[in-house]
């Protein structure tokens, strides 16, 4: 083993296995080495800790002044060795297998193929088998990998510029985006607040409708408490005053026939007791609609008369709705219930009158003669149609 401050060995290849030192490599390797194998970070680190104090040098000359260190054996070389030893001792395994220079050489260009020099290179200087050509042919190696890492540092350099421009340009856009999306944020919260204004007005609105409906409601449950059976009396107050009509009605054709017939003492006797303005008209009815009730709905209001002493003389017990003109729907289903024989005159009545009349005889069974013509001799056709 050489003395701590002997010079470097610069000879061939040694005869055994011992790997070479850091302190016995050529001092032009030393340069490459320190600026390859080991990171300025640290460098710069491992060096304070060597000299026991705080550099203040820069970067370059913490370089130079380690690569100088390097030539001799001392505590800065030794802890450069043992770092670089540690840091690369799988690499330096790795090309223990190589025997010859020649292998060396391989695992060196293998290594300058892959891209990962620093740990060979390492490895490859210090190998027992490496000669001065070799060593040689790996720093020139090693200089044309720096001149390419310069190359690719400055593209990567014009490309980062590329980027922090391209970056600036998409912040700028990014800017205008976001103020569009704020304003557009500021709109919508608007038009959000004014139909949550429009939505609680909407909603009193409704609760204001609902308290007066139920005011409503509490109102009318309390007339037709004080007032009981009031849809009843509505009913039969409707019905009464339609009989009232109907027996002015009768008073007045009354009073027109007995004022014809005494103006006409030679007429027969069986034209003054027809009504003037009932055709005489045989009907000859079966003795089983005797007692029976007829329904009539529709027909002209001024024939209801004539309609009625028609039914009555045959022994029938007579009814009449209008169609759904001026009287309910709820007294017609009512009618058609009491009555035994419905007569419904289709030119004179609603159409919803006619399906309510078709429905409930369809659906009871009941007898129902449907009559186009609302006359009289129709109405008898009807009976008489009834009594087959």
């Amino acid at each position: 083993m050489c003395d701590k401050h002997a010079s470097p060995a610069t000879a061939g290849p040694q005869g055994g296995s011992r790997r070479r030192r850091l302190w016995e490599l050529s001092q032009a390797s030393h340069c490459p080495l320190v600026g390859v194998a080991l990171p300025l970070p640290a460098l710069r680190k491992l060096v304070e800790r060597v000299t026991g104090g705080r550099l203040l040098h820069d970067d370059y000359d913490v370089h130079v002044g380690a690569v100088g260190e390097c030539a001799l054996r001392n505590p800065l070389s030794e802890a450069l060795q043992k770092e670089l030893e540690r840091r690369y001792a799988a690499d330096v395994a790795r090309f223990r297998a190589a025997r010859t220079t020649e292998e060396v050489g391989a695992l060196w260009a293998r290594a300058v193929d892959a891209g990962d020099v620093p740990g060979a290179f390492w490895a490859a200087l210090t190998h027992a088998r490496c000669t001065p050509g070799l060593e040689q042919q790996m720093c020139r190696d090693i200089h044309m990998v720096q001149h390419q890492a310069g190359a690719c540092v400055r593209a990567d350099i014009d490309k980062h510029k590329a980027l922090l421009a391209e970056h600036a340009r998409l912040l700028r856009e990014l800017a205008r985006a976001q103020g569009r999306c704020q304003a557009l944020v500021q709109e919508k919260t608007v038009q959000a607040e004014r139909c949550e204004r429009q939505l609680m007005a909407a909603r009193a609105a409704l609760i204001a409708k609902d308290t007066d409906i139920h005011q409503l409601r509490a109102e009318l449950a309390q007339l037709q408490a004080e007032v009981p059976e009031l849809a009843t009396r509505k009913r039969l107050a409707n019905r009464l005053a339609q009989m009232e009509e109907r027996e002015a009605a009768l008073r007045a054709q009354v009073a027109a026939l007995k004022a014809a017939r005494s103006t006409a003492p030679d007429a027969p006797a069986a034209a003054r007791e027809t009504p003037a303005d009932m055709p005489a008209v045989p009907v000859e009815i079966p003795v089983r609609l005797v007692n029976r009730s007829v329904l009539c709905v529709g027909g002209r209001s001024g024939s209801v008369p004539v309609y009625r002493n028609v039914v009555e003389r045959v022994g029938a017990q007579f009814a009449h709705h209008d169609g759904g003109l001026e009287d309910s729907a709820g007294q017609l289903d009512a009618s058609l219930a009491a009555a035994d024989l419905v007569i419904c005159q289709t030119g004179c009545i609603s159409h919803h009158a006619y399906w309510r009349v078709k429905d409930h005889c369809k659906r009871t069974g009941k007898r129902c003669i449907f009559v186009d013509n609302p006359s009289v001799s129709s109405l008898v056709r009807g009976l008489q149609e009834a009594s087959l």
